[in-house]
């Protein structure tokens, strides 16, 4: 279980096809205190579990089926990914329960300052803006961040200048896609509204 709050943000080192998985390798910091073997890290919003580690660097084994539906996919080296240590007894919850369970693919559709801050907006997958309300929460590669427009499964989100300067947002574009988790609350009161009467 995460929050959404980005701890810091890696630095690909190399992402390759391995014998039995893709292998994630990633330069971290923050993301190595008290680190072991067997931790779940989000990187961009996905849960990952930690396979080896050195002084400098955390790595990762990635399922065909999760590469196929994330943006890890077009994850590259250099590239830099958003990184969180899991949710601790007795730590702070500054964001929203996160379970770092990728519900789908986003395209972000603008992105541009203005004023102080930066909007942002961003498609989701079809028939899943059902998830969304507005000032609800969502989270963006890993980002908890607060909904201020709803249009269908389109949504827009504003960033503070910090949200800009921590995490990967820095360097996103238009078109290019981001891993989206709807909020938990939201799919279980679904859930329980259309299971069939017992």
């Amino acid at each position: 279980m995460f929050t959404g709050i980005v701890e810091e943000t890696g630095k690909v080192i190399a992402f390759t096809r391995g014998a039995d998985s893709w292998k994630l390798q990633i330069a971290a910091a923050v993301a190595l205190q008290d680190i072991a073997l067997g931790d779940s890290i989000a990187v961009n919003g996905c849960c990952l579990t930690v396979t080896q580690f050195d002084a400098h660097s955390v790595g990762f084994d990635v399922l065909e089926e999760t590469r196929r539906v994330t943006s890890l996919s077009s994850i590259a080296p250099g590239a830099a990914v958003n990184l969180e240590r899991a949710l601790r007894f007795g730590g702070k919850i500054g964001g929203h329960f996160v379970t770092g369970h990728v519900d789908g693919l986003g395209v972000i559709e603008v992105f541009e300052p203005r004023g102080a801050d930066h909007y942002l907006r961003v498609r989701g997958p079809a028939g899943q803006g059902r998830y969304l309300i507005h000032k609800g929460s969502i989270t963006i590669d890993g980002i908890s961040l607060t909904v201020a427009e709803v249009s269908g499964d389109t949504f827009a989100v504003w960033l503070i200048p910090t949200t800009i300067q921590v995490t990967n947002l820095r360097e996103k574009q238009v078109g290019a896609p981001v891993n989206l988790e709807f909020d938990l609350l939201g799919k279980y009161v679904e859930k329980l509204l259309v299971a069939p009467q017992r």
